[in-house]
């Protein structure tokens, strides 16, 4: 299978963008700190399948760096990309974590018409915000590290990661208005333990997102949940399964 690559220019940022494949088309957003490298195996699973588009958010991987790493400065790199597409049909739309919610609000926000979204682990209705006050010295300290170990691949600074966090806990309660503006199929693949196992705060956690996952399936039950014994990187840890699930999906 050829892939092909190019770039789109927008909002000042060069974003790289792959196509590679055959079948129906798929566009696959990756999410905050992860890259269209990262998501190699998932998508090479998916292009036995798909005609499947990915490419890297601003800051990410290829891309280059911006002014600023809001929520809509990421959803417009996404809405950049789907407006330079020329795809045969309306492609599935599958998002990864903040990719996810891009997704969501791209595709309750925008014309450009999609066959379904896939949620990996993202645009999850958590009924109260992850982060409390007494939680911002600790997720400072762990972006740093993530910033740290991921060197060049990702530019933004704990700060930003910290600050959009922040943002997303403010979108995700009222994301259920954004879901039912979609009149396409919508599958959600969630992790059963997302922030991992142990005692302490991890616990609060995994309890809140199960919480906003069973309360997505409780207000719109004509979306599907599929759950998946792992934590948040279940993209990198279980691509296989993921990819089976959009398999199963598209046929149904």
């Amino acid at each position: 299978m050829t892939t092909t690559t190019f770039t789109i220019r927008h909002d000042g940022v060069t974003i790289p963008v792959s196509r590679g494949g055959r079948g129906r088309p798929l566009v696959l957003c990756p999410g905050l700190c992860s890259t269209q490298a990262d998501l190699h195996e998932l998508t090479e699973l998916l292009r036995r399948d798909h005609d499947v588009v990915t490419f890297d958010l601003r800051g990410h991987g290829l891309a280059t760096r911006a002014d600023r790493y809001s929520f809509d400065a990421f959803l417009g790199d996404l809405d950049a990309v789907m407006a330079e597409l020329d795809l045969p049909s309306p492609p599935l739309l599958v998002g990864y974590s903040l990719g996810a919610d891009l997704v969501v609000h791209h595709a309750a926000e925008r014309p450009n018409p999609v066959a379904g979204l896939v949620l990996v682990d993202g645009a999850n209705p958590v009924p109260e915000p992850f982060l409390t006050e007494a939680d911002l010295p600790v997720f400072r300290a762990m972006w740093e590290d993530q910033v740290a170990r991921q060197g060049s691949e990702v530019s933004l600074t704990a700060q930003d990661i910290l600050d959009l966090n922040l943002e997303l806990d403010v979108l995700r309660p009222a994301i259920l208005d954004r879901y039912r503006k979609i009149d396409r199929p919508i599958s959600m693949i969630a992790s059963t333990s997302m922030a991992g196992g142990g005692d302490g705060p991890a616990q609060r956690y995994n309890r809140l997102w199960r919480a906003g996952v069973e309360r997505l399936a409780r207000e719109l039950p004509h979306v599907s949940t599929s759950w998946l014994d792992a934590d948040h990187g279940l993209v990198f840890t279980h691509a296989p399964q993921i990819a089976r699930i959009i398999r199963r999906l598209v046929r149904c």
